[in-house]
């Protein structure tokens, strides 16, 4: 069962985008094109500025059920009314039903939300934390580039578990499931299982590399 706040429902413009997996309070640049979807960006500017992101499933041919609500917080018009947004990633949704299809999608959806936890989410994130400049500073010595975190790394359990989700690249499934999970602690768990394989391939690699330079 989702929380007591997640229940209410709404009407949401649905938008699904091949391959593409947004998290709350992460953002997202998109470039409208077709008619129809620069039919609904001109009645969300219109309203409250959102409207739901969900994966399309290519293997199925068919939008996924749980997505992330989108707020339009910059646009531009080109000439040719095509239009450039950036939006950003805010509350998590389920899609009951479909109420409508043409000219777009709409559908009733339920707002979703991680359940509380008696884990210590503090010790899991720092863990995750760690792996991560691992895997930076492996990728680094590995390419001879500068790579660095970025300053703006969200310091908060929850909050570090969508933004480590949201730059995993290539493997929107496993991003899908990410967002899907309502444990933040399980999320994390993931993600550091996901982190360590990636860690040790890198180091391998680095040992490699070290060995014929030899």
């Amino acid at each position: 069962m989702t929380s007591s706040s997640s229940i209410a429902v709404r009407e949401l413009p649905l938008f699904p985008l091949p391959e593409v997996v947004l998290f709350p309070g992460r953002p997202l640049p998109l470039h409208i094109f077709e008619f129809r979807y620069r039919m609904m960006m001109n009645t969300v500017l219109q309203t409250d500025s959102r409207f739901g992101v969900l994966m399309w499933d290519p293997l199925k041919n068919e939008a996924v059920s749980v997505g992330c609500c989108a707020e339009i917080i910059n646009y531009q018009r080109l000439p040719d009314d095509r239009m450039k947004i950036l939006t950003l990633g805010q509350q998590r949704f389920r899609v009951l039903e479909y109420v409508r299809e043409k000219p777009y999608r709409v559908g009733l959806v339920e707002w979703i939300e991680d359940r509380s936890t008696d884990r210590d989410l503090r010790s899991l994130a720092t863990d995750v934390e760690q792996l991560l400049k691992d895997v930076v500073h492996l990728s680094s010595k590995l390419t001879g580039q500068d790579i660095e975190l970025p300053d703006n790394i969200p310091t908060l359990p929850t909050e570090l578990s969508y933004w480590v989700a949201s730059n995993l690249y290539g493997v929107a499934a496993e991003q899908q499931a990410l967002l899907e999970m309502q444990n933040t602690a399980e999320r994390l768990e993931r993600e550091t299982e996901i982190l360590t394989s990636t860690r040790n391939h890198l180091a391998a690699r680095t040992v490699l590399k070290d060995t014929f330079k030899e």
